[in-house]
């Protein structure tokens, strides 16, 4: 990956779906790079999203951006073939929803996508120790999955030192990634403590101006890491 870290990577759920392709062009035109897209089964999490047909349109979209799959659903194996068809560069899964995570993990990559574990904001960082070598990207959800626009749990500060000390102590390579209720307010505390990726969606585009928002959020992002991947 060509990127230099913290990424901004808007969740395009919070987007208005009947003007997708534009408001992915304003992201783009912002100097976006990297695409959230979050799929919810109802069952996993108590909300329906969407399913590989708008990830495959985000990619049509923004053929040139890394468009990064974050499955809150049961059974993933079953569909993580459809979802790299559709585009996906990396698929995210969830610790809590896959008995065989490396198993999963396996999966992903045999279909050419990087790999992610996400864990919920009660699950402990430890349980995902076995698989944090295997993996690409460590997603640490700071709200509870399920719907867009909830409030930070400030837990995560804390969580998320306790993550990079030990990305730091073993030599992982891993990103870290936040999502959910990530803003203006917290951002920069976020890429200080050790996040490389933030996922904001309402931050994003429930803003008047999308471009302007992406703007004040790099700038505050900018000032807590140099690093690059």
């Amino acid at each position: 990956m060509n990127f230099s870290t913290p990424v901004l990577a808007p969740s395009i759920l919070a987007a208005d779906f009947s003007k997708l392709g534009e408001e992915i062009k304003s992201c783009t035109d912002a100097g976006i790079q990297w695409l959230h897209c979050d799929i919810m089964d109802g069952h996993f999490v108590p909300n329906i999203s969407y399913g590989p047909m708008i990830v495959e349109a985000a990619r049509k979209s923004a053929p040139d951006t890394f468009i990064d799959t974050h499955l809150m659903i049961e059974n993933p194996d079953q569909y993580i073939e459809a979802f790299a068809d559709a585009g996906s560069d990396l698929i995210s899964v969830h610790y809590e929803a896959c008995p065989h995570l490396h198993r999963t993990i396996q999966n992903i990559q045999n279909h050419g996508c990087m790999t992610g574990v996400v864990i919920n904001p009660a699950t402990a960082i430890e349980q995902i120790l076995p698989i944090m070598p295997d993996v690409d990207l460590v997603l640490l959800m700071s709200v509870n999955p399920g719907f867009g626009g909830q409030k930070f749990i400030n837990r995560t500060f804390e969580k998320l030192k306790a993550l990079n000390f030990i990305k730091e102590q073993h030599g992982y390579n891993f990103l870290i990634q936040i999502d959910g209720g990530v803003g203006l307010n917290n951002i920069q505390q976020l890429v200080q403590d050790g996040a490389d990726i933030l996922v904001a969606g309402s931050s994003v585009f429930k803003a008047d101006d999308i471009e302007n928002r992406i703007n004040q959020l790099m700038e505050k992002a900018n000032k807590g890491s140099t690093k690059s991947v």
